[in-house]
C-alpha cells in the first residue's frame, strides 16, 4: 500500500508552524479584547481528542466562573451527525456558558 500523498519532513513542521502563528496571532487578538474591555479572563487553546471535553475539563481546572464560545451555525442535521462542541459545552459544563454567533 503506498501513501497517496507523500511530505518532506520539513515542509510539513513548516506548515504547522504557521498554523500554530496563526492561531497564536487568534488568541492573542481575542486576550486583546478582554483587556480593552477591561475584562478579566483567560484565552487559552486546548488541544484534546474531543474539544468539548478538553475546554471542560479546563474549565473546571481553572476554576472558570463562565465558559464562552462560538459556533460556526451548522444546520441541525449536519450538528446531530457530526457533533457539536459548543452543544456538548452546553450539557456538560459545571458553570454557565455563552455561545456566541459571528
Amino acid at each position: 500500500f503506498t501513501a497517496p500523498y507523500s511530505f518532506d519532513k520539513d515542509t510539513l513542521f513548516a506548515i504547522l508552524e504557521k498554523e500554530k502563528e496563526k492561531v497564536t496571532a487568534k488568541l492573542e487578538e481575542f486576550a486583546q479584547l478582554l483587556r480593552d474591555s477591561k475584562i478579566n479572563g483567560t484565552v487559552k487553546s486546548v488541544h484534546s481528542s474531543s474539544p468539548g471535553e478538553g475546554i471542560c475539563k479546563i474549565a473546571k481546572e481553572m476554576n472558570a466562573d463562565l465558559i464562552i464560545t462560538g459556533t460556526r451555525g451548522m444546520g441541525s442535521v449536519r450538528r446531530t451527525l457530526l457533533g457539536s462542541v459548543s452543544d456538548y459545552i452546553l450539557h456538560h459544563a459545571h458553570v454557565p456558558v455563552i455561545v456566541c454567533r459571528h
